[in-house]
């Protein structure tokens, strides 16, 4: 497996990676599905070329030869807490279905820590659905502990 920084070319892979998911299938509502199919991908690669463009954010994905298996979002915060600390937030962490049970999750997720020590952060930290019992145990098992409760509040 290879780990790199996506393309415009891989977004199409990507999506269809968060696609797949009974959780954002359940936020995906017939009207939203309305909204983003006028809207067409305007809005998707907007917001491919703004992280692409920003260096404190890098879209990953994971190969295996021509084949997108894996992705993951990157974004290096800067804070005055813990004397400065820059910390990496891991979002949107996704392995292709047919992928799954083969450690290609853990190679990820070890590789984003290796990137976070080579930019210097001394925190890393994610969020998962409190209904992704198997992700809490996937991520603890990498060393992630429970620390905090996390909250949103869709706009």
């Amino acid at each position: 497996m290879q780990i790199r920084i996506a393309t415009r070319a891989d977004v199409p892979a990507i999506l269809a990676l968060l696609a797949d998911d009974d959780i954002a299938r359940e936020r995906e509502t017939a009207e939203k599905t309305r909204e983003r199919e006028t809207a067409g991908d305007k809005a998707v690669y907007a917001a491919f070329e703004a992280i692409d463009a920003d260096e404190r954010n890098e879209l990953i994905v994971a190969t295996e030869g021509d084949e997108v298996v894996g992705t993951c979002q990157l974004t290096f915060i800067p804070g005055l807490s813990r004397g400065g600390a820059e910390r990496l937030l891991i979002e949107a962490v996704r392995i292709r279905a047919d992928q799954r049970g083969r450690g290609l999750g853990g190679d990820l997720i070890r590789w984003t820590v290796e990137r976070a020590r080579e930019r210097g952060c001394r925190i890393v930290q994610l969020t998962t659905d409190k209904r992704r019992t198997d992700a809490q145990r996937f991520y603890a098992a990498l060393g992630f502990t429970a620390s905090h409760e996390g909250m949103k509040l869709i706009l």
